[in-house]
């Protein structure tokens, strides 16, 4: 299957249309749509609801009519009127390689070439397949040859979230991949970075509830990342496990405080300890990873954990980096309805969901 149908591609070359940035995880669904006047993004809906408890396993979308039905409740909420979403499949799902194809093949010769050639590079029989490509600019190896981005998935991985988005009476513009989806978000927070980020090595760390990603930016391309196990989950294990709550009890008790006075020596502080740890950690992974990897001047901190009092200047402490929590809506606007939502608490852990909205405006 050759992702090239007018209403789903990866993330290359859709035209302007408004579309909901759908973030799609074990622990929840949240969904943000934006607008655009003046140079100024503005946001017009925004809605997050709790992942039904076993509708998904391992990033793989096993009920889809249940994710549908939570989707739906999360776009009522919003009062988000567009009718088309964006998506994401995560990175440990995709494959990604740049080929180098001749620079002198026309559009519809590239496309039969890459078609040729994608079976070489991709270790499943291609009718389980959905790819697409990317022409990145001249090869530095050979100026007769061009860099081309190929990019694939085992189409099973579309056909869960198409499934899921069907079931919420919605249809799936684009299938992105997370990866790409935190990058164009990023440009959201050059406001933050250093130099706005140009020609500067920025490290970004989005702390989910289950996975963590640890991306580097060069000159505001993802240049390197990394998911591992680790997230807000397991802090909210620890205060069930300590105070005997249930599992909704610890994540209300989590956001909202009332805990008894030992928690932050107790259980918060050691969790901030853990998540230093994985900082530090991910920064030795990258600098290992290849010549010439230069140590990141500035870390964003981002995801649901990134609120926690005080957990930057912690971070920034001990690895001898500066870091702040990172803002992807810090110069937006925000409509009142998204506003009722509570999105201005959430945006920290917006960063997938914005970067798949943005998608409204290639």
């Amino acid at each position: 299957m050759k992702l090239s149908l007018p209403q789903l591609s990866f993330s290359f070359g859709a035209k302007y249309r408004p579309l909901i940035g759908l973030d799609i995880t074990t622990s929840s669904i949240k969904l943000i749509e934006l607008s655009q006047a003046g140079g100024q993004y503005r946001v017009e809906a925004y809605a997050a609801e709790a992942t039904p408890h076993s509708a998904i396993n391992e990033k793989a979308i096993v009920d889809a009519q249940a994710v549908g039905e939570a989707i739906k409740r999360a776009i009522k909420r919003s009062g988000a009127r567009a009718k088309e979403v964006a998506v994401a499949i995560s990175g440990d799902a995709a494959i990604t390689k740049v080929i180098q194809m001749p620079r002198a093949l026309s559009g519809r010769d590239l496309e039969s070439q890459v078609e040729l050639q994608a079976d070489q590079y991709i270790p499943f029989p291609m009718e389980e397949v959905s790819y697409d490509f990317e022409v990145m600019g001249p090869s530095e190896k050979d100026t007769d040859m061009q860099d081309v981005l190929l990019v694939a998935t085992r189409t099973e991985n579309v056909e869960q979230r198409q499934a899921a988005v069907t079931a919420a009476g919605l249809s799936a513009h684009i299938v992105d991949v997370e990866a790409f989806a935190l990058e164009n978000a990023c440009r959201l927070m050059t406001h933050q970075m250093v130099d706005g980020g140009n020609e500067r090595t920025i490290a970004v760390v989005d702390f989910g509830a289950s996975t963590t990603t640890f991306s580097v930016l060069k000159n505001l391309r993802v240049i390197y990342t990394r998911d591992f196990a680790f997230g807000g989950q397991q802090l909210t294990e620890e205060i069930m496990r300590t105070y005997g709550l249930s599992m909704e009890e610890a994540g209300r008790a989590k956001k909202e405080g009332g805990l008894p006075s030992n928690f932050q020596p107790e259980v918060l502080d050691p969790f901030i300890d853990d998540m230093t740890q994985q900082v530090s950690r991910s920064l030795q992974f990258y600098l290992a990873s290849g010549g010439g990897r230069e140590q990141p001047e500035q870390i964003l901190i981002c995801g649901g954990c990134a609120n926690i009092p005080g957990v930057a200047d912690v971070i920034a402490s001990r690895v001898g980096i500066p870091a702040e929590r990172g803002d992807p809506l810090g110069q937006m606007k925000l409509s009142s309805k998204a506003k009722a939502q509570g999105v201005g608490k959430d945006a920290t852990a917006l960063l997938i969901a914005c970067g798949l909205a943005l998608r409204s405006f290639d």
